[in-house]
């Protein structure tokens, strides 16, 4: 029937006042607020101009020194999800001292995003003393969600996201040290930007669940983005991530999956002294599970002046930045428990390509600076206004004996170089390494260390010995390795060990420059 037909019938229908029945229109249920939201979000704002200023906050919070801003805490009993029994509670972050650009924290329940209104009485302010309430739209530095990560009554922070697009979370018996990012541009150059998250949002989680999702929206100079995350707590925390990015101009270097970490001082790099503390650092080792399945191990530093070094793969299986030294006498810090720093593993989902694990390290003269930077940088930058997307998982851990399941590096020392039975050094542009492997199948050559090779090479200069001897105290085995280069000269170190053709450790990798003499 067509549609002029269908009107005239309608019509002599009514005027015999006949009664007319239509059946009922389906509802539409309301659609449901999802990522493709924060995607369509950041093409938006990938189409504006970047807008970077951030208005003078009101007073008194546009001085506030750390101490103050640390006194201005959210109250427990105005949490968000706090009526949600044993799971998820969001707790606000107050604008102040470094955190300076408000961000709008929204929560989903039954599909429907609302924002938090900001309000003074979700605050205590301790001393400080608040004349004229600021607006409803004031917004918020960031927010953390607590859990009952250590006991099943005690909601402690599980993750926080504040500061640019920093983040960090917690599994069972560890507390803070290294932070991970969404994203990070040019790093270690004069170029360096800092994205950051403009918008959150928070799924209601279900009562009792150690599970919840999370949404943000990036922006930056240099590119836009839409991140989910997913967050699982336990034992081990893991934190799964999808994002696309929209880069607003070509040629940018992105780190994808950037790591963000300390190290002061430790057994392996002595340049800088810090008292009755031996050891004070977040993390000890940059690890590398390579497309080719081989295991890398690289003690960080704190070098004179910044170095960077690229691990160039193709489809990485995973990077981390660790702390494995887990003994307090290293530390002895009773207060601060480096000990207890967690590890973050990266493990890429789907094939990432041809790129770089990239290593940034700073110099540093105290602990109040994060001067490590790990990263995954593509091969080919993506392209200006095309969706550029990745995704994987971080695990939050201590000990993840998972990770390098042969040998393991357990300890890295320098020393000066010399023939065995000599006590005269060897030339000014020698020196010895010595590395401590430990697990895996190690303890059964511990009796007869003779049977172990140790395979050593340097890209620059020559190896002039390697010794594997025993050492009981790590059930392990101990290598000596002189390295000898011209003076000045930089060389990329490798070892590992095997026996009859099977390899029986990770490989351990270090530079090393030979001093430049008088």
């Amino acid at each position: 029937m067509s549609e002029l037909n269908r009107r005239q019938m309608i019509g002599a229908l009514a005027a015999t006042g006949a009664q007319l029945a239509f059946p009922a229109r389906a509802q539409s249920p309301a659609p449901k607020f999802g990522f493709d939201d924060v995607l369509a979000r950041a093409r938006a704002l990938l189409a504006a101009p970047f807008e970077d200023a951030i208005p003078r906050l009101p007073d008194p919070f546009d001085a506030l020194d750390f101490d103050t801003w640390r006194d201005v805490v959210f109250k427990p009993d105005h949490a968000i999800f706090r009526d949600i029994g044993g799971t998820f509670q969001i707790q606000a972050f107050h604008l102040g001292f470094l955190y300076r650009r408000a961000v709008i924290v929204n929560t989903i329940r039954d599909g429907i995003a609302a924002p938090i209104p900001y309000s003074t009485s979700l605050f205590s302010y301790g001393k400080l003393k608040v004349d004229k309430p600021p607006s409803i739209n004031t917004g918020f530095a960031g927010f953390r969600l607590n859990f009952p990560v250590n006991e099943p009554h005690i909601h402690d922070e599980a993750v926080s996201f504040v500061g640019a697009s920093y983040f960090r979370f917690l599994g069972r018996g560890q507390q803070y040290g290294l932070s991970a990012r969404g994203l990070c541009v040019e790093a270690g150059t004069n170029k360096e930007t800092f994205p950051f998250f403009r918008e959150f949002w928070v799924e209601t989680p279900t009562a009792g669940s150690n599970r919840i999702a999370i949404y943000a929206l990036l922006d930056g100079e240099a590119a836009t983005g839409a991140y989910r995350f997913d967050l699982t707590v336990g034992q081990e925390s893991t934190m799964d991530v999808q994002a696309t990015i929209f880069p607003r101009r070509d040629g940018v270097k992105f780190g994808i999956a950037p790591l963000t970490s300390m190290y002061l001082t430790g057994e392996n790099d002595r340049r800088v002294r810090d008292g009755y503390r031996s050891e004070l650092h977040d993390s000890d080792g940059l690890i590398i599970h390579n497309g080719a399945d081989e295991w890398l191990w690289r003690p960080l530093g704190n070098p004179v002046r910044e170095r960077m070094t690229a691990f160039f793969d193709r489809n990485p299986r995973g990077f981390g930045l660790l702390q494995r030294d887990r003994t307090f006498e290293s530390y002895q810090d009773l207060d601060l428990a480096y000990q207890n720093r967690p590890s973050y593993f990266v493990e890429p989902a789907g094939q990432w390509g041809e790129g770089h694990v990239e290593l940034i390290e700073l110099p540093t003269p105290d602990e109040t600076n994060d001067n490590i930077v790990a990263s995954w940088t593509p091969a080919t930058p993506p392209e200006a206004g095309q969706p550029f997307s990745f995704a994987y998982r971080i695990t939050s851990g201590l000990d993840m004996p998972r990770l390098a399941p042969n040998g393991r590096v357990v300890h890295t020392f320098e020393a000066p170089a010399r023939a065995l039975g000599s006590s005269e050094p060897d030339s000014a542009g020698s020196r010895r390494f010595l590395i401590d492997f430990a697990g895996g199948d190690l303890g059964y050559y511990v009796a007869d260390p003779g049977q172990v090779e140790a395979v050593g090479s340097t890209s620059k200069g020559k190896v002039v010995r390697t010794i594997v001897t025993s050492n009981q105290h790590i059930n392990g085995l101990r290598v000596l390795f002189d390295v000898a280069l011209q003076p000045g000269e930089t060389a990329d170190l490798r070892l590992f060990l095997r026996a009859n053709g099977r390899t029986l450790t990770e490989t351990w990798t270090m530079p090393w420059s030979a001093p430049t003499g008088t």
